[in-house]
């Protein structure tokens, strides 16, 4: 079997209506696919307004925005008329990306036809309660993604840090990479614009930290903003320059009121924005690969960042930036004074970054899934099954 004899049924709880690394990368894994000669189905919830269009065919499942969070949607079945979808399609593997009641229904509708399911993991969904006063229901959602991950027969991770905490919560006993790549015509150190800093009123001497994401608490924008409470009682030199949107965009405002916020940016202009930045803090410990680290680290800027899954696989500590223990304020704010009074350093970490950078082409990674898929559907034709919950205890 060849790549173009794939048929595969991918199941996504966002494959579009919110922009983001993990739909974006799904998007860019089903075009690969379907340029190689596959064919993919992609099953998800919908909206009137997307964020973007999708790649390849794509079939809405019933769901509702979510309370408190209405940008988002909670699928809640899989309709009559997207099981008729799927037994027509005949996908000879599938896919889930989200661990939610319909990514269970989806797997059991797999495993009734023998059909191999490869999981991928894009955040870490346990670790959210945390933000929201509810860190106890961690150990719960822990199990719960337990549960559907061994009855899958194989999962795949975004960096080899995500893998082995995988591996160590026992979610599965198959766990790949299936890595992220960035587009160098985009992101690389020529977007750098000065004039674009001095429309925003930034001085040209001024070094720019920079925030890319979300604005929601799980980024870890209280950690952020405690970081750079803590540089202006050392009166360190800087501004804030933030780039991206979300519902904590007030709260955020609020708490450092001196920033600059940018707004959403895409293309060539996020580009340009990253580019301008002299270093970016990412203290978010939510992360499975950390997009935005990346892109940073193609801009030839170096990165502060939680020291966690994600960027553990991607920033060598001292050498591209700074790995910092998670919300360990001062010691952030030790990182980044450093880069904002040293020049020198912040240069030489940052041209590291960038060569690191060149290894993440995003053909070879996609190819991996395939290869993955292709390995899952042997296994199964020589009478190999994933190992369950209950072979597992």
């Amino acid at each position: 079997m060849e790549i173009n004899d794939l048929r595969i049924a991918l199941y996504s709880g966002n494959y579009n209506f919110v922009r983001d690394g993990a739909n974006q990368a799904l998007n860019r894994l089903a075009g690969y696919l379907l340029q190689q000669g596959a064919a993919v189905r992609v099953y998800s919830p919908t909206t009137e307004s997307p964020a973007f269009e999708p790649t390849g065919d794509l079939i809405s499942v019933p769901s509702f925005a979510f309370p408190g969070r209405g940008e988002y949607r909670f699928p809640t079945h899989i309709s009559a008329q997207g099981k008729r979808d799927l037994k027509e399609f005949n996908p000879n593997i599938m896919q889930i990306s989200s661990p939610d009641p319909v990514g269970h229904r989806m797997v059991s509708w797999a495993r009734k036809q023998n059909i191999p399911v490869l999981a991928s993991v894009h955040t870490r969904f346990e670790t959210y309660p945390r933000y929201y006063n509810l860190a106890f229901l961690e150990p719960v959602i822990e199990a719960i993604l337990r549960r559907i991950y061994r009855r899958c027969d194989a999962i795949v991770a975004p960096s080899e840090s995500m893998a082995q905490l995988l591996r160590e919560q026992r979610m599965n006993y198959d766990v790949g990479i299936w890595s992220r790549g960035v587009d160098k015509d985009i992101f690389n150190p020529s977007r750098r614009d000065i004039a674009w800093r001095q429309s925003f009123g930034i001085d040209d001497d001024t070094p720019v930290i920079g925030f890319l994401g979300r604005l929601v608490m799980e980024k870890g924008l209280d950690v952020f903003s405690d970081s750079i409470d803590e540089l202006k009682r050392r009166k360190i030199k800087h501004r804030v320059l933030v780039i991206g949107e979300g519902p904590a965009q007030q709260w955020f405002e609020d708490r450092i009121p001196d920033a600059v916020f940018a707004g959403f940016q895409q293309g060539s202009d996020l580009g340009k924005a990253v580019a301008s930045m002299d270093m970016l803090f990412n203290p978010s410990v939510t992360e499975t690969f950390g997009n935005v680290t990346l892109e940073a680290m193609a801009c030839g800027i170096p990165v502060v960042a939680a020291n966690a899954t994600g960027s553990q696989s991607l920033v060598r500590d001292k050498e591209s930036g700074r790995l910092i223990t998670p919300g360990a304020i001062r010691e952030f704010a030790d990182a980044l004074q450093l880069y904002c009074e040293n020049i020198e350093v912040r240069n030489t970490h940052g041209m590291a970054g960038s060569l690191r950078s060149d290894e993440f082409s995003w053909d070879q990674i996609n190819n991996t899934v395939a290869q993955t898929y292709l390995r899952l559907i042997r296994q199964r034709e020589q009478g190999h099954s994933p190992i369950t919950q209950d072979t597992i205890r």
